[in-house]
């Protein structure tokens, strides 16, 4: 049998943390205990009804595509994607297709203190786009389906990688890194808890030296027939996203070694059960019927906005480890774990301006600050 290989891709989406909603003036407050309070006649879909875009959301696009490295379309804009689910209140979402605000970026990772086979690794960025959440499904005891719209048309970016992604360690710290920045640019909380931050992952698996991955398309060689992808869904923690890949990867290789056919699935993750378990047939794009917004001119950024948004990104955490390490001496260990937190690193250079051995004080923030303050 001969070799098989992963192959992953990730599918990030995060709340931002505007005032309002999307393409509304509603409050985005998604986890306001009462329901369906910050509500009106677009958040619903009452017919008659117009989007306006939020511009404060645009501008986050912008700063998180430019904080991965993305070119920034000067001219970007909405689609319809349609499908059919009560959480969707109009039959389709607001979102992006073929033209997103960012495309072909790039992320750094580090591995320190994890098991993987290359101790850096620079995954590439297929798009950052821009579209509204859904409602938010509750199930009682009695077997009812409750719908709760504050969280429908709260703006959401999703985060597509390229599939060069090669182990299941790899995908969780990319995750993590993405937090990290999130938290950095101020544009989302990103707790996964509160499904702020909500990760899909893709896998297939692929015969070793049959096929190349080019940015982000996967091409066969020599004849040979791609294995279908599956899309891992319900993914609710780092070591959650972690468990779902290796179990995933263990499944279809086994499967495929009994010559089976991998079908085009979309799966749920059971943390419990530590098993996937098939949803659905995975949809193509040709499924949701892509068409452009009709009452949603198109998105139009200048080069000055852009250099703006990307003079406004602070030191982000990859470099802020390279500096703690090369000029203050700390090691890689330490100055990970410091720049996990926004405000841990505020606590840490503050420190160290009034206090510069910058080793002692790490070495205190590390063992009595952050241990106090729970973080």
């Amino acid at each position: 049998m001969p070799k098989l290989i992963p192959v992953i891709g990730l599918e990030i989406h995060v709340e931002l943390n505007t005032k309002s909603k999307m393409f509304c003036s509603c409050a985005n407050n998604p986890d306001k205990d009462t329901p369906n309070t910050n509500i009106c006649e677009v958040c619903l879909a009452h017919p008659g009804t117009l989007p306006v875009p939020n511009i404060e959301a645009l501008h986050s696009t912008i700063k998180i595509a430019k904080a991965l490295n993305c070119k920034i379309a000067e001219k970007s804009k909405f689609d319809r994607k349609h499908y059919f689910y009560p959480d969707l209140p109009k039959g389709y979402q607001i979102s992006q297709f073929d033209q997103p605000i960012g495309e072909t970026g790039f992320i750094d990772l580090q591995f320190i203190n994890v098991k993987n086979d290359r101790p850096t690794a620079r995954i590439g960025i297929t798009r950052v786009h821009l579209e509204e959440d859904t409602a938010k499904l509750l199930h009682d005891k009695g077997g009812n389906t409750l719908v709760d719209f504050n969280r429908a048309g709260v703006p959401l970016v999703e985060i597509v990688s390229n599939p060069n992604i090669q182990t299941s360690t790899e995908a969780k710290v990319y995750c993590q890194e993405l937090q990290t920045i999130f938290r950095y640019l101020d544009v989302s909380d990103a707790d996964m808890e509160k499904g702020h931050m909500r990760c899909e992952a893709n896998v297939s698996m692929q015969e070793e030296g049959k096929f190349i991955i080019e940015g982000s398309n996967i091409s066969a060689l020599d004849g040979y027939t791609l294995n279908h992808k599956v899309e891992l869904k319900n993914i609710n923690s780092f070591r959650a996203m972690e468990k779902a890949i290796e179990y995933e990867i263990k499944r279809q290789t086994e499967a495929l070694q009994k010559g089976e056919t991998q079908l085009p699935e979309t799966r749920g993750w059971d943390d419990e059960k530590g098993e996937s378990y098939v949803q659905r047939v995975k949809e193509t794009s040709a499924d949701y019927r892509y068409f452009p917004e009709p009452d949603l001119p198109p998105l139009m950024v200048s080069d000055e906005e852009i250099e703006a948004e990307r003079a406004s990104l602070p030191e982000l955490p990859m470099a802020l480890r390279r500096r703690y390490v090369e000029e203050l001496g700390l090691s890689p260990q330490t100055a990970a774990t410091l720049t996990q937190h926004p405000g841990v690193v505020r606590f840490f250079d503050d420190t160290t301006k009034q206090f510069p051995h910058a080793v002692k004080a790490a070495n205190i923030i590390l063992t009595e600050v952050m241990r106090g303050a729970k973080i």
